[in-house]
């Protein structure tokens, strides 16, 4: 049987999802986040989604693109998954020798990858010149059965809200998000600025949960936040939660993902999801005081293309 790599279709879109689910089940992936990821793209993200197909069954996937947010120039990314059903048919090696090839062609000059901290696949990246950087664990918290800590009264002068507050006018939580965007760790830095690309590619795209996302402001202004993806079922996922540096260490973040989470529990979302770096010690800390446990761990590799 014969595998083909070609572009992705809007009608690939289910089995794209059935493939992402199946390979990664941590993280929320549905078919209009799918179709959203497309139509949201910016023209400097130069976004190509790839599938590899055999015998008209789509088997894997890779998100490929530039990380236009970042300031350094020609970080590009390749995000391969396989379903596990059909591993070993060569679909992850052409789709990464085909996700290469074109961000050589649009400028790139290093490929960034998560791997599943697993060893095929640490061997299938090293063996392709990728080199381990960084890793970050993925977390589970079982919303249905679990226990949250109770819920805690603003402390004067704060007020919690939700982005749906906002909806009028989110300029504050863009501007809370670049801020502390700009202070996460990563190898592939971001520097939100392009207010009207976040609103496309942040705030109206499928998937971000504007009820469901926690605001806190102090004395009116925006202060922490903790952002909110959910698949509108059953599946739920902590896109970002950060404070403002004028006011961290006061709490403010727990508060805001309390908040968050026990109304995701109230709308019936079973299962919550989140990320953390595995050298965030603090954050680690706070996910496990909500009760989140590692479910499993990716290394992020890179690789420099020559040119």
């Amino acid at each position: 049987m014969t595998v083909i790599v070609r572009d992705f279709r809007p009608a690939d879109a289910e089995a794209w999802v059935r493939v992402r689910r199946a390979a990664l089940p941590y993280m929320v992936t549905t078919v209009d986040q799918v179709l959203g990821d497309l139509a949201c793209a910016g023209p400097a993200m130069r976004y190509r989604p790839l599938v590899a197909e055999e015998e008209g069954e789509v088997i894997a996937t890779a998100r490929v693109g530039l990380a236009h947010e970042s300031p350094q120039p020609g970080l590009g990314f390749c995000n391969p998954y396989t379903h596990p059903d059909r591993t070993g048919r060569g679909a992850g090696s052409l789709l990464v020798s085909a996700a290469e090839e074109y961000l050589a062609d649009v400028g790139a000059r290093s490929v960034h990858t998560w791997v599943l901290d697993e060893p095929a696949n640490r061997a299938f990246a090293e063996k392709r010149g990728y080199v381990a950087s960084r890793s970050a664990h993925f977390l589970h918290l079982d919303l249905a059965h679990g226990t949250l800590p109770p819920l805690q009264e603003p402390p004067p002068g704060t007020e919690l809200r939700t982005g749906a507050d906002f909806a009028d006018d989110p300029r504050p939580l863009f501007d809370a998000d670049a801020e502390v965007t700009a202070d996460e760790p990563s190898d592939t830095p971001a520097e939100l600025s392009d207010y009207e690309d976040w609103l496309t590619s942040v705030w109206r795209k499928p998937g971000f949960d504007q009820e469901l996302t926690s605001v806190v402001t102090v004395d009116g202004e925006v202060a922490a936040f903790s952002a909110a993806r959910t698949d509108g079922s059953a599946r739920y996922s902590s896109a970002m939660t950060g404070t403002r540096r004028a006011f961290r260490g006061r709490g403010l973040a727990k508060l805001a993902k309390n908040h968050s989470l026990h109304r995701a529990r109230a709308a019936g979302y079973t299962d919550a999801y989140t990320g953390n770096d595995t050298g965030n010690g603090p954050m680690l800390s706070v996910n496990a005081w909500f009760g989140y446990t590692v479910c499993a761990t990716e290394v992020r590799h890179v690789r420099h293309l020559i040119r």
